[in-house]
């Protein structure tokens, strides 16, 4: 084998991105170097941020990815071992021994989970409870975009930490009951009325953290819920990621009033945590306690479409791109 398949980007949208902005070409592999490993791609992530990406015209060329090592000039990485790299939308690619995790899968845990509830996506969830918002047992909690990857996780995580509501926001009546089975207290569909209003409906008595993926209208409602001294961990903004940000809040004064904390936060400055997390999550992923939660679009020529297909809400819990069995 001698080249691959990769997708490109060939021009910057205006609004939301289409099909017409990526194109499929065939590259030719490079020559192994000592320290380098030839990967072939089992799964790739498809996630919102990379919306932003488009941008800057490099969607693409960054992108987490499960594979296999089929050669290599990495003693830490010999053929046959299975490894993380961000290397971008490939069938295969040519990676830096420094630049890969290897991949020890649990007994009895899919090897997918590991680019979701396990990889980023659950860490995303995690950090965000646990360092950001500093979630304590019987604190009602409120996910927008709770039956997407990051927020799915992360009201399976609240469980298990001791929350005492869980409230989410989806996007849909089928995924508002989706998230019911998986363990939130209450849902609503954030197209079927206000935010605010139906925020209000699911926590009457308000809420202490607020973890969001969204901005917008669902920052302005959580604001309005929160307690004294409560706490937002804002990890994605995906209402604005293909549109101009919305106007600030009309209540971000409260945010002064209530003695609110507003922290933003980027899962790669907290990766020192991760051990401790897969410790933490893996028995409870194995006892099936937390669901494995997941979409998975089969075949590289699906790529784009699955891409799309999490900018406007097509999945349920994280979204991937399965290349190979």
């Amino acid at each position: 084998m001698s080249t691959f398949l990769s997708v490109r980007q060939v021009r910057r949208p205006e609004g939301a991105p289409s099909a017409d902005d990526f194109t499929v070409v065939t590259e030719d592999l490079p020559a192994l170097t000592d320290g380098q490993v030839l990967v072939e791609n089992v799964y790739l992530s498809v996630d919102p941020y990379m919306r932003q990406l488009m941008d800057n015209g490099e969607a693409g060329r960054e992108g987490r990815a499960i594979g296999r090592v089929v050669d290599s000039r990495s003693a830490l990485h010999p053929e046959g071992t299975t490894v993380f790299h961000r290397a971008g939308w490939a069938t295969h690619a040519v990676v830096a021994a420094a630049e890969l995790r290897s991949v020890h899968q649990a007994e009895g845990v899919p090897l997918s989970a590991y680019l979701g509830v396990l990889g980023g996506t659950g860490l995303t969830a995690f950090v965000g409870l646990t360092r950001i918002a500093r979630l304590q047992p019987g604190e009602d909690l409120f996910i927008s975009a709770a039956a997407g990857g990051v927020g799915s996780a992360a009201g399976q995580i609240a469980r298990l930490l001791g929350a005492g509501r869980v409230i989410g926001s989806a996007g849909s009546a089928a995924k508002v009951a989706h998230l019911l089975e998986i363990g939130f207290d209450a849902a609503f569909d954030h197209r079927a009325a206000p935010v605010g209003e139906q925020l209000a409906k699911a926590a009457p008595d308000g809420i202490d953290v607020y973890l969001d993926n969204v901005g917008g209208d669902h920052l302005a409602a959580a604001i309005d819920a929160l307690r004294p001294h409560g706490r937002v961990a804002w990890s994605g903004a995906i209402a604005q990621y293909s549109s101009a940000p919305p106007a600030a809040p009309h209540n971000l004064a409260d945010v002064m009033f209530k003695a609110l904390r507003v922290e933003g936060y980027l899962v790669r400055e907290h990766l020192d945590v991760r051990e401790r997390f897969e410790r933490f999550l893996v028995p409870h992923v194995q006892s099936g306690a937390v669901v494995v939660d997941e979409t998975v679009v089969d075949g590289f020529g699906n790529l784009v479409k699955a891409f799309l297909g999490v900018l406007s809400g097509a999945n349920t819990g994280k979204m991937l791109v399965r290349l190979q069995d």
